[in-house]
């Protein structure tokens, strides 16, 4: 009863001599409590939205250039040119607006008006100086003098601490390539996979579409690119993800894993509270624009565009199409645990919860025992199954009364919490230990996930921990940060007690969770088990396979003097070739955050000098070849040049003019079986790998895009360790386990190592290994 007394701030009684009002000042105390941080969190994101407005100039700089002003007036020049005179006329006079005040106000404005003109000049300059690309294209280790002078220009531009946004309104925007390039690039793509027959009818429709109707999409392209931030991405929001029906669980979600071999507790409760304290401190500095932006070189900015939707945002249902809601300064969070949902406060007296409260209030879940409501065990499968029968469910059943309370609570809820009451990680001892947790990440029970959340972090009840995120909203660098500030800060900051609780005191008159309430009627009901075979039926279907290959990693790949992805993506065609006996089209995913909302482009991977490595016996110096071509479409990719998403933009032009068009009909028809992704590494640089080898992430994979293709994430982790996360299908009769199509990944990567005679780099047990497998 104290913690439902606590949640009164008064009471009163009516009497004779009127109405006896009793007020709690515990109440009270933490409703002004409140109150002071909402106006504080407000003044810092003021001021941070100043400081970000005004770069790369400062603030301070506005009054430098007042002072100076001022000073030039009293010395009798005029650095004006008269202007300060025309606007001194211009102001009403009055007894409040003497003559002198006329005159400062006029110098002010001035100085205000010269002071933006410097700020829109630098921007402008530095956006200029940001479209310089060469240096991208420069050989490692290689700068050229024109490279250097541009470094030092970006970096004197750059301001010396930029916030997160500090450099939104300096990125350039994201070119259109020519129509020549785009098509004469694709055709080059497709010349590895298609007979001479093939590839001349493929070369006399593309051509036909290039003299007509190519040119008029174009112009509309290039319309939007002048008018619009980015020309792709909010097209690729609309038409790629939030437009399709089919079920986004494994077809759109992807997943995140723990730390690879490391478990800093055990208590489920412990290990969730820890997490989510830093999770609510990651999400303060992101509100307030406190997080340093991400820059190649240490010095060339990515877009920050991604960050803003990170918490307190859901993807609803829709008909036709769904649509991102993001809110802000949510509070609470929802928690799933045995098929009951409990909503939990995460602010007690102006502040965050700390870790030990989080832990009591998550214990507190984990020992209710009350059973789930009627079709509240099996609800977020709804999430799992495809969109229109979710979303005609939801305007029928979750529109007014407990069930639209409890539903707004799920979708305004600052991210979703999984207590699984499964145990999953990595075990050396066993062989799909890893498979099983990549397995549970992606889809869980097919129930046990609200995947419409931007993510829903999953604790297991051994403490292991992943996420399970929603792609519509960004990609998986920028899950990836955040990812990486919550496993350090959990390890090396917080830290646990030596009996595995998460320390600081227990206050235990904190309210309880609330336990969410339903009333679903049985038609639903049939609804939800509906979507459920739906999803238990894809989930099924999907075989994974993950590996680590420890054998040697990126420091022996660079002595070898060449890309560890461009590497790793040749092993892999020649990995699928035998396997399948052929090769096929090849998806690499590349981000464009240099551009201004710039998400990811594709590159090509299978290409003439790939193809013609796998097929020939003297590998080396085709290799080679190979490499350096992949590395140079990477670069294209990065810098806006190149070839899928400038044709999905002319796609979705010509079917807005209602114009067809049978070359890009069959290039967005075309599968891509085999679709590869590098997860990124240390980002943040927060984790030091030398000195905590253990210390180190596994990754995180997806689903198969194709019926018949394999869905390849990997990682490059330190020096030594590739995590590998491979998907396919059972239905399929063409793809084979991932575990055989390793081994041949295994084979091609040693056969290279022994034609740059580097064997003696690798350990002999390892070698004995390899010439098995060969």
């Amino acid at each position: 009863m104290a913690e439902a007394h606590q949640a009164v701030a008064f009471q009163f009684t009516v009497t004779p001599d009127g109405i006896d009002l009793q007020l709690s000042r515990e109440v009270l105390k933490h409703i002004y409590l409140s109150g002071v941080t909402s106006w504080k969190k407000r003044a810092i994101r003021f001021k941070n939205g100043v400081l970000t407005g005004v770069y790369p100039a400062s603030p301070s700089s506005w009054l430098i250039v007042v002072i100076a002003i001022m000073s030039t007036m009293y010395a009798r020049i005029d650095p004006s040119r008269g202007m300060i005179d025309r606007i001194k006329t211009s102001l009403p006079v009055s007894e409040f607006m003497t003559v002198q005040t006329q005159m400062v106000l006029s110098a002010i404005l001035f100085a205000t008006g010269l002071w933006l003109s410097f700020i829109f000049l630098l921007r402008y300059i530095l956006k200029a100086l940001l479209s310089y690309h060469s240096w991208i294209f420069e050989s490692h280790g290689k700068m050229s003098f024109s490279t250097k002078i541009w470094l030092v220009l970006v970096k004197l531009l750059s301001g010396r601490r930029p916030l997160l946004y500090s450099f939104q309104a300096s990125l350039p925007r994201l070119p259109v390539p020519s129509i020549d390039d785009t098509i004469r690039r694709y055709l080059e793509s497709v010349r590895p996979l298609l007979d001479d027959e093939q590839y001349k009818q493929m070369e006399t429709v593309a051509n036909d579409f290039k003299k007509d109707p190519a040119p008029k999409f174009q112009k509309h392209l290039k319309l939007k690119s002048w008018w619009a931030t980015n020309y792709v991405s909010d097209w690729w929001e609309e038409y790629i993800y939030l437009r399709g029906r089919d079920p986004i669980m494994v077809n759109s979600n992807f997943y995140t894993m723990d730390l690879l071999y490391v478990i800093p507790t055990h208590r489920q409760a412990a290990r969730a509270g820890n997490v989510v304290h830093a999770m609510l401190q990651y999400r303060r500095k992101l509100e307030r624009g406190e997080l340093t932006p991400l820059r190649a070189l240490g010095i060339v900015p990515m877009c920050s565009f991604q960050y803003e939707r990170m918490f307190n945002t859901t993807r609803i249902p829709g008909i036709e199409t769904d649509f991102v809601q993001h809110l802000k300064d949510r509070k609470h969070l929802v928690v799933y645990h045995r098929g009951r949902f409990f909503k939990v406060w995460l602010y007690y007296g102006g502040r965050h919860l700390w870790p030990s409260e989080l832990e009591l209030q998550f214990q507190r879940i984990l020992d209710d025992k009350s059973e789930p409501q009627p079709g509240e065990l099996k609800l977020p499968s709804l999430t799992a199954g495809n969109r229109v029968p979710w979303a005609r469910a939801r305007l029928k059943y979750f529109t007014e009364g407990i069930n639209q309370a409890s539903l707004e609570a799920i979708e305004t809820a600052a991210f979703f919490l999984t207590l699984d009451d499964e145990a999953h990680g990595y075990d050396p001892e066993n062989i799909r230990s890893l498979d099983l947790y990549a397995k549970s990440l992606l889809h869980g029970k097919c129930y046990d996930r609200w995947f419409d959340k931007s993510f829903t972090l999953i604790v297991y009840k051994n403490g292991k921990i992943g996420v399970n995120t929603e792609h519509s909203w960004a990609d998986s660098p920028i899950i990836g940060h955040m990812w990486e500030y919550v496993l350090a800060t959990d390890c090396f900051q917080l830290g646990y007690t030596a009996e595995g609780h998460c320390k600081g005191d227990i206050n235990k008159s904190l309210a309880s969770p609330t336990k969410l309430q339903w009333d679903i009627p049985k038609a639903c009901q049939e609804i939800i088990e509906s979507s459920y075979m739906i999803a238990k039926g894809i989930a099924n279907d999907v075989d994974f396979h993950g590996c680590l290959f420890n054998e040697f990693g990126k420091g022996l790949i660079k002595k070898c003097r060449t890309s560890p992805d461009a590497f790793i993506q040749l092993g892999l065609q020649l990995a699928h070739y035998r396997v399948q006996g052929e090769f096929c089209l090849t998806y690499e995913s590349s981000m464009t955050r240099m551009f201004r909302e710039g998400r990811t482009e594709t590159v090509r991977s299978c290409t003439c000098e790939s193809t013609a490595f796998v097929r020939n016996e003297q590998r080396l110096a085709l290799f080679k070849k190979a490499a350096d071509k992949h590395q140079n479409m990477y670069r294209l990719a990065m810098t806006g040049a190149g070839i899928d998403r400038h044709l999905f933009c002319l796609y979705i032009v010509s079917k807005v003019m209602g114009i067809d068009s049978p070359f890009l009909k069959q290039v967005l028809s075309e599968p891509w079986r085999l679709s590869t992704s590098q997860t990124p590494q240390q980002q943040l640089n927060l984790i030091d790998i030398q000195k905590f080898p253990k210390y180190v992430g596994a990754g995180g994979g997806f689903g198969p895009v194709a019926d018949d293709g394999y869905g390849v994430s990997y990682i490059i982790v330190g020096e030594n360790l590739i995590t590998f996360h491979i998907s396919s299908k059972f239905s399929s009769p063409e793809t084979v386990r991932e575990f055989q199509t390793l081994l041949f990944f295994l084979s091609a990567t040693c056969e290279y190592m022994i034609l740059t005679n580097k064997l003696h780099l690798i350990l002999n047990s390892s070698l004995q290994f390899y010439y098995l497998v060969i």
